[in-house]
């Protein structure tokens, strides 16, 4: 180590490889050896042999690498502090504005004009929520964290099919419930300060919309867990262009290897059985994975790149996170019909969803209570926060073939070519 990159003459390095994450600091500019005592087994030994260990310089130093800490940290916390610190994060990384909108911050909605299909779109900005939703909108460019849809019953009762549902155990399952009930849930109860909007379907897309099946395959789903299986791989499409630094394939292998360390358990549901689909194999834990991939002569950013696709039965039954549950609605009820077979909604996002060219484009059909308070017309209706709900790119993109399977994602402009 010569040329100390910070002032404090401490440089901060990481060591990695899919099987092990560690790290040393070193103050003195010579020659340094990192010992490692044992291999986990003979699968790491032959990983590093073939392809190294993987190292990070913390270009920060120890003061800005104490200072990143202190950026991410917080988001998580329920606090104002917490608060401050998403708002913050997403203004620095994705140049997200958050201005604020007059009071009331929230309007109540005349359920004579919402109709099956209408998309909900939610941004939670405190708390584990909100902490997590942060991450996910700076990786993916979505500009929120959370949806669900409308249905409404042949008695004009209202309802709203969500994916991440928290039951009363505590466990995030696909829910069918009342509005009122939901509502009074986001408006009165959820802690994380919920932004929601409204997204009316175009009539015309309304038009094509099959209630009766869109019913059937809610209640179908009603009950099964949130799909954890595939939140993931809608998010990586490109070898190298979704990945904010300092992240990379092999650093997601690492902390992959690292959490299956800690919750083997959720290994299994987070990426085990995914990529396990995407080799064509069964069983094989995240060590074994890796050695297949060696043997076939790929690579793991490879394998993250595979697209996810619809059919796929998991251990627990067809996974849909929140947002593949609303477009495999969609789906069902004809609205990427005469493509459907050629689309994969578990490959989207929250972002491809409300670019989706789908939603009320003429603000003079829009709900009279839509935006009533605001002395800014958004082009769908906010109904609850503080802040204005921001969605670039809303409504501008037509369905096409394998859409939102080969994108890049990288923040700050998060461009990507036509048709990937």
């Amino acid at each position: 180590v010569s040329k100390a990159h910070s002032w404090t003459c401490l440089d901060l390095y990481l060591f990695a490889s899919p099987y092990r994450v560690t790290w040393d600091y070193y103050f003195l500019s010579r020659e340094h050896t990192l010992e490692i005592d044992k291999w986990e087994d003979r699968a790491e030994y032959e990983y590093v042999k073939n392809k190294g260990i993987s190292i990070f310089l913390m270009q920060a130093g120890m003061l800005g690498t104490l200072e990143a800490l202190w950026e991410v940290f917080p988001l998580f916390t329920n606090t104002g502090w917490g608060e401050s610190a998403n708002l913050g994060f997403l203004k620095k990384h994705m140049g997200a504005s958050f201005e604020s909108r007059p009071q009331p911050w929230y309007t109540n909605i005349s359920v004579d004009d919402i109709h099956s299909g209408d998309f909900l779109v939610i941004s939670k900005i405190r708390g584990r929520w909100g902490g997590f939703e942060t991450l996910e909108k700076w990786v993916t460019g979505s500009y929120a964290g959370h949806s669900a849809v409308f249905l409404k019953d042949s008695e004009g009762k209202l309802w709203v099919g969500e994916s991440g549902h928290e039951n009363e155990k505590g466990e995030d399952i696909i829910a069918v419930i009342p509005w009122d009930e939901w509502w009074d849930l986001e408006l009165n109860k959820d802690d994380s300060n919920p932004h929601i909007a409204v997204l009316p379907l175009h009539p015309d897309v309304r038009a094509k919309f099959n209630e009766t099946a869109a019913w059937e395959y809610a209640l179908s789903m009603a009950g099964k867990p949130y799909g954890y299986h595939n939140m993931l791989f809608s998010w990586i499409d490109t070898i190298d262009g979704n990945y904010p630094p300092p992240l990379d394939a092999h650093l997601v292998a690492s902390a992959m290897t690292v959490w299956s360390k800690m919750q083997p358990e959720y290994a299994a549901n987070l990426w085990n059985e995914a990529l396990n689909k995407r080799l064509g194999t069964k069983g094989l834990d995240l060590s074994d994975i890796l050695v297949e991939i060696e043997k076939r002569g790929s690579s793991f950013d490879q394998l993250l790149t595979v697209p996810e696709q619809d059919d796929w039965i998991y251990s627990d039954g067809k996974s849909t996170s929140c947002i593949a549950f609303v477009l495999e609605m969609y789906k069902e009820a004809g609205l990427f019909d005469p493509i459907a077979d050629a689309i994969q909604v578990t490959e989207f996002t929250i972002k491809d969803a409300y670019t989706l060219r789908f939603f009320e484009n003429n603000s003079s059909r829009l709900p009279k209570w839509c935006n009533d308070a605001d002395n800014v017309k958004l082009p769908y209706c906010q109904i609850l926060g503080k802040y204005r709900m921001e969605l670039p790119g809303f409504n501008s993109m037509d369905p096409y073939p394998h859409m939102n399977e080969r994108c890049p994602s990288k923040p700050p402009k998060y461009s990507r070519p036509p048709n990937c």
